[in-house]
């Protein structure tokens, strides 16, 4: 990556313009992690938000940067990357956030980051800018990362209603309320390590493209730190408006169900981050209550929210990046 020069008041303002989108990315994903496990009733709204922005930060402990630096330089060239384009895709993913976030719909923050990076790469020199590589692997799992919640998470539904098959149903959900204490802090360990991660990626580029020294050999602590403080923050203040759709309109949930598709999720999350791979945990925790509610009965899904959240993925990356483009252009005028 070639230096590009930087004033530092313009260094700080994308710094804290990216440090805004993590937090709306707790702020918009928080119902990913805690819709499950107050629609049960298991947690009030207060307590489920504490206990997921805490191990959202935990997260920090756990998991390797391996998405940041596919985030940092697996998707676009890192030598067309400069503040202008950090600018651009900033202001798409973030608009994006809040537009679906108005709207209730739950969409992918991570693929409003990917489309906003695509989409201010391809305004300033094209498509041949783009790494197709890690373009495709992002792209295959946004189909990928739903399919496996929905087999995992209705696997785990099966495999637990046989083992508890003898159990009665009061049993049943007094132990599966303890269960998902655990369950549901699994997925916030996994949302907070996949997506703090990405904006970790993105101030990253930032300062390599800046020439900040010690930059190009690893990730400032304090990069990590503040990216995880973020989140957690954004995620401790919750997304009310997601949380009813999550929780309630796709499928009624007990207990037992809202365990089974938050480990269906968290493991998917485990596995990507573990390659590397910057997925949406929102598609991840869709796909998996959905999975639960199909097992149950292909009715107890209503396959017509379902389909507009869908819909939300479809246009996430096209949208956010034509946003970004956009932005480029003003950022080009006025930074």
């Amino acid at each position: 990556m070639s230096g590009v020069e930087v004033g530092f008041a313009t260094l700080v303002f994308l710094v804290v313009l990216a440090l805004a989108f993590d937090f709306l990315n707790g702020l918009h994903d928080a119902a990913n992690s805690i819709a499950t496990v107050v629609s049960t009733g298991v947690l009030k709204p207060h307590q489920a938000v504490l206990l997921a922005a805490f191990f959202n930060f935990a997260a920090i402990f756990v998991f390797h940067l391996k998405v940041a630096a596919t985030v940092g330089k697996g998707i676009v060239d890192p030598a067309v990357v400069d503040h202008y384009v950090v600018f651009g895709a900033l202001v798409g993913a973030s608009a994006w956030n809040i537009i679906t976030w108005w709207a209730g719909l739950p969409s992918s923050s991570s693929h409003a980051l990917i489309g906003g990076l695509i989409g201010a790469a391809v305004a300033k020199v094209g498509f041949s800018s783009l790494i197709a590589e890690g373009v495709t692997k992002t792209l295959v799992f946004i189909f990928l990362s739903p399919l496996l919640g929905f087999v995992i998470g209705g696997m785990m539904l099966v495999l637990v209603s046989w083992m508890f098959r003898r159990s009665s149903p009061s049993r049943i959900d007094r132990w599966f309320r303890r269960i998902q204490l655990v369950s549901s802090s699994l997925y916030s360990l996994g949302h907070g390590g996949n997506d703090a991660q990405k904006t970790i990626g993105i101030i990253w580029m930032l300062l390599i493209a800046a020439n900040v020294p010690g930059a190009k050999e690893a990730v400032p602590a304090w990069v990590i730190i503040s990216c995880y403080v973020a989140i957690a923050l954004g995620t401790f203040l919750g997304g009310w408006r997601i949380v009813k759709t999550m929780g309630q309109r796709i499928t009624k949930l007990k207990p037992v169900h809202g365990v089974c598709a938050e480990t269906g999720g968290a493991i998917t999350l485990f596995l990507a981050s573990a390659f590397g791979i910057p997925v949406s945990t929102t598609h991840t925790i869709t796909g998996a209550i959905v999975g639960v509610g199909s097992t149950r009965r292909v009715s107890a899904v209503r396959w017509g929210v379902a389909g507009n959240i869908v819909w939300a993925w479809v246009f996430t990356i096209p949208a956010s990046a034509f946003i970004a483009a956009v932005s480029w252009w003003v950022g080009r005028q006025v930074l």
